[in-house]
């Protein structure tokens, strides 16, 4: 049988990713080998993420290598997948989910509440941005790209008070030790399928469809789809600050949700529970609508893109 072929990226974090899944693959039988692709998100790393505003940035050419057929699936997170997926895909799995919280690292001080007025907190995520200026407006907010490992050692040599990431991806790589505080969902919200893995296949290919079954966790796939239906009805992107968390409580759903103006003036909020996933997250996107949600898309996007409601995604930093 010829081996599975892997596309990710070649950050260190996706690398990890797709290890870990490779790993699953191989103690079923499975022989699997990894393909790195760089992606549009990967070649604009001097910049915010919200000034490259492509659709897919992490994913587009990933997608391509798959529609080839030189890789066989692609492992994303989730976070970063087009909502739409394009025609020809489909997501065959979603992974049992990792904790969908931010954190706040620091050297020097013990959390959000501590940090001095003024303090430099690191962020390219104009989700985290808008939440922690509405929280704490003498904040100053800073752009910071780079992998993991380059944000902490910026952190380290004294170039920020405090950076925020994924709790997920600093525990998948192991760096939890200047982490002063797991950030609430209620302080600031995370982005939709933050913490989770999408396992990406071509449509109809029923055979690796069967091979990845034992991936798939129904109750981070009911979660995370919740949050990108709620993310698909706003038409947010990455350069539009939305915030999604869902989580499953006596088999029905609760979503809270939160989309605010980049500079935090204005923070809208939404929660509703459910049993059908995306039924919850469309009716919460339609109730932050009708709160003034579309003023916000229009300020950001422009008049006029606030109805482009397709191809959303998350595209937030790790």
């Amino acid at each position: 049988m010829a081996p599975l072929r892997i596309g990710s990226r070649g950050s260190q974090l996706a690398l990890w990713q797709a290890n870990h899944i490779a790993a699953s693959l191989r103690a079923r039988g499975h022989e699997v080998e990894i393909e790195i692709i760089r992606t549009t998100g990967d070649v604009f790393t001097g910049v915010p993420l919200a000034s490259v505003g492509a659709k897919g940035m992490f994913t587009k050419e990933i997608e391509e290598a798959l529609a080839a057929g030189r890789v066989d699936l692609a492992v994303h997170s989730l976070k970063d997948l087009p909502t739409s997926l394009p025609a020809g895909f489909e997501l065959a799995a979603v992974t049992q989910r990792e904790p969908a919280n931010d954190v706040l690292l620091s050297a020097k001080w013990a959390g959000i509440a501590a940090l001095p007025a003024g303090a430099l907190v690191g962020t390219s995520s104009l989700r985290r941005q808008a939440q922690l200026k509405a929280l704490r407006p003498d904040l100053k907010i800073h752009p910071l790209r780079g992998n993991v490992d380059t944000r902490i050692r910026k952190l380290e040599a004294g170039g920020y008070d405090a950076i925020i990431l994924a709790a997920a991806g600093l525990s998948r790589l192991g760096h939890s030790d200047l982490v002063r505080e797991v950030i609430a969902p209620e302080t600031i919200c995370p982005a939709a399928g933050q913490g989770a893995l999408g396992i990406e296949i071509r449509a109809g290919d029923l055979r690796l469809r069967e091979c990845l079954e034992f991936l798939d966790d129904a109750e981070a796939r009911a979660a995370t789809a919740c949050e990108r239906a709620l993310l698909k009805s706003l038409g947010g992107g990455c350069q539009v600050p939305i915030g999604a968390f869902a989580q499953m409580a006596d088999g029905r759903l609760s979503l809270q949700a939160v989309v605010a103006r980049p500079d935090g003036s204005r923070v809208l909020r939404e929660a509703q529970s459910g049993e059908q996933p995306e039924a919850l997250g469309t009716k919460v996107g339609a109730l932050l609508l009708r709160k003034g949600a579309d003023e916000i898309l229009r300020e950001v996007y422009g008049e006029g893109a606030a109805a482009q409601r397709t191809g959303a995604f998350a595209a937030d930093e790790p």
